[in-house]
């Protein structure tokens, strides 16, 4: 919804969606809507040959489908599959953008990471976005569409803030053990997937992540402070485990520090978030 302005005098839209009820929601948007779901590829017959551009912005399923591969169950993105095979029949895009994640890399202990660093998903989430870049690629290659993969951090933006959280008083780690975390805002994301829509190089990965360092807690503080709600509790590393979801805790244990010098030189990307404190400013509230 929010590339949409940025390309609606450009090029004709089609929103891919199973929700009936956001038809018009997208018809208001510049966005002729098209019945259809990932997971059934039957309803994907209507997609063969008719775009110019593909954007990917659909995640995997929420459970990890496996198959045997000889001894080995392989976890493969039934939904990129799904839609990959429908893009085949007639005449293929001439690009695809693939909006991924950075948590295709694990743990890296707090390193700096660049796109060349190896991926090491911990996760069946991340293991997922590893098999659907990695199919994107391959097709890309075979059919000669030029591709481009976005791994993006945490997503943020004036309605995606950790309010609930802080009100709930869901603790976060004491600053020694603190991990690093990334972000981009979304606003600032959609034009990195227009930038990329004009200016990327064939089968490329770009990190779609701001020039913030921070620690998880820190932007927690910051959200707080920037709200007048309490800053969460500071605990040991062990005890935060023992007291959050495990969905929460994948996302808390990851320590990385995403480059972003291909985006900026590639792309020609000018953030106007470069930092989440840049952000805060302008969307917090005034009395």
């Amino acid at each position: 919804m929010r590339i949409a302005p940025m390309l609606k005098t450009r090029y004709y839209l089609f929103g891919l969606t199973r929700r009936i009820e956001q038809f018009p929601e997208l018809r208001a948007s510049g966005i002729t809507p098209l019945p259809g779901d990932l997971d059934d590829p039957a309803s994907l017959s209507r997609i063969a040959g008719l775009a110019d551009v593909v954007l990917h912005l659909a995640p995997p399923s929420s459970v990890p489908p496996l198959i045997k591969a000889g001894r080995q169950a392989l976890v493969v993105d039934f939904r990129t599959r799904n839609l990959l095979a429908a893009l085949s029949h007639g005449k293929f895009p001439g690009r695809l953008i693939y909006i991924s994640t950075s948590g295709v890399y694990g743990d890296c202990n707090g390193s700096r990471v660049s796109e060349t660093h190896p991926v090491n998903p911990q996760t069946g989430r991340a293991q997922l976005r590893v098999n659907a870049e990695q199919q994107i690629r391959r097709w890309a290659q075979r059919n000669s569409v030029r591709t481009a993969i976005l791994r993006v951090p945490g997503i943020y933006a004036g309605d995606r803030l950790p309010l609930e959280r802080l009100r709930a008083g869901t603790p976060a780690i004491a600053a020694i053990e603190d991990s690093y975390t990334n972000h981009i805002h979304a606003n600032d994301l959609a034009r990195i997937v227009v930038a990329a829509l004009r200016d990327a190089k064939p089968n490329r990965v770009y990190h779609a992540s701001d020039d913030s360092e921070m620690k998880m807690g820190d932007y927690f503080d910051a959200v707080a402070v920037a709200y007048g709600l309490p800053r969460p509790p500071r605990l040991p590393r062990a005890e935060v485990e023992r007291t959050v979801s495990p969905a929460l805790w994948s996302f808390m244990q990851e320590s990385r520090r995403l480059t972003n010098k291909r985006m900026k030189e590639e792309l020609k990307v000018t953030l106007r978030y470069p930092t989440v404190a840049d952000a805060l400013e302008e969307i917090t509230p005034r009395c």
